[in-house]
């Protein structure tokens, strides 16, 4: 496809996604004092006899502060229509100081730095860690048992590593003694691999960002990215748009190529003529095949 075709496309589908109204939750909790430590809960609804898994789901946006949770609580609220039991999670995301970027033409010529080190992580870590009593309380018919961990782009990223706390390095504040009590992970067009983010630009050096800048990259990836992080052990699929502009395919197959070598098989489920969007866009076909994944690992 040309160019222009492409891109007009991709644009078609991020216009898409983001055209549905945000959809409140049922209930919200708070896992810490910050304003962005918070999780959303939304009730399945569908009736049921039995307890309803969870889906706990970390939104994207490469991690930058202009995207929170709310552009996915329609994915949110579509899974609750499935019959899942839905926990949103915010968490600090990178604000200032500024760094350059290109000219949008409207007199903003920087770009919010993406995360914050270590707040983002501790705040993800907090999260799930506080989740399972949040959960019996918010959502009583509610099953913790049966988690499924999803998330997209710089979610996808945040999802993979909250499954392999247990890898962590053993100084690693976040490391935990055992694997989370998790049914898998299903993680989508992740931001899984920050060599390879880096060498293709993914979000504008997103995840260079994320971990402090050039002199902290190195010294700071074996805590932080997931290719490192292997094996965990855990049930691990990703989903991937071949044509996805933001995140390039490029990045998820490293990610399932380094896991092969590390002796784990992870699903790479790859859409054909499917960007970044359309995984989290209720009204696209990819969204009822990721709402699947998950529930092949769900119930």
């Amino acid at each position: 496809m040309p160019d222009d075709a492409a891109a007009a496309r991709a644009a078609a589908e991020e216009e898409s996604a983001f055209s549905h109204p945000p959809v409140d939750p049922d209930v919200t909790s708070a896992y810490g004092s910050h304003p962005d430590q918070v999780i959303d809960f939304y009730a399945p609804r569908t009736a049921s006899d039995a307890p309803a898994p969870v889906v706990v789901v970390l939104h994207g946006g490469a991690w930058r502060a202009r995207y929170d949770r709310r552009h996915i609580t329609p994915f949110a609220d579509c899974l609750a229509r499935r019959g899942f039991a839905v926990a949103n999670v915010e968490y600090r995301r990178g604000g200032e100081p500024l760094v350059p970027g290109p000219s949008t033409g409207d007199g903003d010529d920087a770009t919010p730095a993406a995360g914050r080190w270590p707040d983002t992580f501790d705040d993800v870590a907090a999260a799930l860690d506080a989740l399972p009593a949040l959960i019996r309380e918010a959502l009583p018919q509610a099953d913790p048992r049966r988690t499924v961990l999803t998330g997209h782009s710089a979610g996808g990223h945040l999802a993979l590593w909250a499954a392999a706390r247990h890898v962590l390095p053993a100084d690693a504040p976040w490391r935990t003694g055992r694997p989370a009590p998790l049914r898998g992970v299903v993680a989508l067009a992740p931001i899984a691999d920050f060599e390879v983010a880096e060498k293709l630009d993914v979000c504008g050096n997103a995840s260079l960002q994320l971990l402090g800048g050039h002199d902290a990259f190195a010294g700071r990836r074996p805590y932080a990215d997931p290719v490192l992080l292997l094996p965990t052990g855990i049930a691990t699929t990703l989903v991937q748009g071949r044509t996805d502009r933001v995140v390039p395919q490029a990045v998820a197959e490293s990610y399932a190529d380094a896991a092969a070598k590390a002796g784990e098989v992870v699903g790479l489920t790859l859409l054909e003529d499917v960007g970044h969007f359309p995984l989290i866009d209720p009204a696209a076909d990819a969204c009822a095949v990721v709402a699947e994944e998950i529930a092949q690992l769900a119930w």
